[in-house]
């Protein structure tokens, strides 16, 4: 199977970043992020563009862009596809028109923040950061920007697309076995990975239903949605191929009181997940960079 990229907007023919969308206030995990995702991807240099939403929605303010921005993405999801999505995407926090316009494909990996936790127990700060997120995938759908969503981005995409995101599938962070299914052995973003492979999880939520009409690309025994794609370009990983085990180590350092796991749980997953790399699902970031940059 062959993928030919979306129509670029503009006449320039030279290569476009791509834009990594980050969401995690704590700077040292931001930093150790956009590292693993240039490196294990190989976007080196200007090939890319890095955006610290959580930043942005501060600077304007956290008041305003929670109820401005919270008003747009309600429009969002009744606006279909047209101008309407176009005009919103431009109207929050963030310009995400003119941003998209620049960039070959959008990567928004993990995030502190649970989607499907109660609105009432959200910060400002996450209400406004999913709000911004709202618009853009919004637009990203209209567009068929190519887009990869790595962990938190499953959850992003599949409640987008009109998929059920819940705690059903939660998996507790080690390496799991990912199984192909034909579909995505088939797929230019999972080329060069074979039939089955480790991979690093750890996650609240996950898709229980996929959005109609995608595809299903990997699966898994405790969490049957691994990997799946929306239209042509539209990718979300419920694995990490953005991390590597000292990556997910130093991740799981940061947030160990973010209920991912319990102090009972802790030994025994530090022990597992040194036990066992995970050095394929880093191909797919590669990919994604092959093929629509």
């Amino acid at each position: 199977m062959t993928r030919t990229a979306p129509a670029r907007r503009g006449d320039d023919a030279a290569p476009r970043p791509f834009l990594l969308v980050q969401t995690r206030p704590e700077d040292d995990a931001a930093a150790a992020e956009e590292e693993s995702v240039r490196r294990l991807g190989g976007c080196t240099g200007d090939r890319l563009r890095v955006m610290r939403l959580d930043r942005r929605v501060v600077a304007v303010g956290a008041d305003r862009s929670v109820d401005d921005a919270m008003d747009g993405a309600a429009a969002l999801a009744g606006a279909g596809v047209g101008d309407d999505v176009e005009a919103e995407a431009a109207a929050g926090v963030v310009d995400w028109a003119a941003e998209l316009d620049g960039v070959a494909g959008v990567i928004l990996p993990g995030s502190p923040f649970t989607g499907s936790d109660p609105e009432e127990s959200k910060s400002g700060l996450q209400r406004a950061v999913e709000a911004e997120l709202g618009r853009l995938m919004a637009l990203v759908i209209q567009r068929q920007t190519p887009f990869l969503g790595c962990c938190y981005g499953v959850g992003t995409l599949g409640r987008a697309a009109g998929g059920v995101v819940d705690t059903t599938y939660r998996e507790l962070p080690g390496p799991i076995p990912v199984t192909l299914t034909e579909a995505g052995a088939a797929d230019p973003l999972l080329e060069g990975l074979p039939g089955e492979f480790t991979a690093y999880v750890g996650h609240k939520e996950a898709v229980r239903e996929l959005p109609p009409g995608a595809v299903l690309l990997a699966s898994g025994q405790a969490c049957p949605v691994q990997m799946f794609r929306v239209g042509e370009h539209l990718y979300a990983t419920q694995f990490h191929p953005e991390l590597d085990q000292d990556g997910l180590l130093e991740r799981l350092a940061v947030y160990s009181h973010h209920g991912y796991f319990s102090e009972d749980e802790a030994e025994g997953m530090f022990a597992a997940i040194r036990s066992r790399e995970a050095p394929i699902p880093p191909r797919i970031l590669e990919n994604f960079r092959r093929v629509y940059g």
